[in-house]
């Protein structure tokens, strides 16, 4: 009897290298890192009770987009998005527009 050869699998590429190595994808890994330091410099300004329903959202050409778990949150965050953009701009960043969307779920 002779043993079967092992079957033969392409070797995986780690997910960071694949990032790294398309235009597309670095663009998007970039603006992912974007996105969540933006949230985390307005963290703080989230209300405790709030802030477990906020989650970071896109950022494009456009703005960025905060998204909430439900229309009680998003009317909370349009009440809040003066002090948002005031924190993000005295931290660096250009804030065009800070949306706010319903996550649908």
């Amino acid at each position: 009897m002779s043993a079967k050869p092992p079957p033969l699998v392409p070797n995986s590429v780690p997910i960071a290298d694949v990032l790294q190595r398309t235009p597309a994808l670095t663009q998007l890994r970039q603006r992912l890192q974007d996105s969540n330091a933006r949230f985390g410099a307005i963290r703080g300004l989230l209300p405790p009770a709030l802030a477990p329903h906020v989650k970071p959202g896109p950022v494009d050409d456009e703005g960025w987009t905060l998204l909430a778990a439900n229309a009680s949150v998003a009317a909370k965050l349009r009440q809040l998005q003066p002090r948002f953009e005031e924190s993000l701009r005295e931290r660096g960043w250009q804030v065009i527009a800070i949306r706010i969307k319903v996550q649908s779920s």
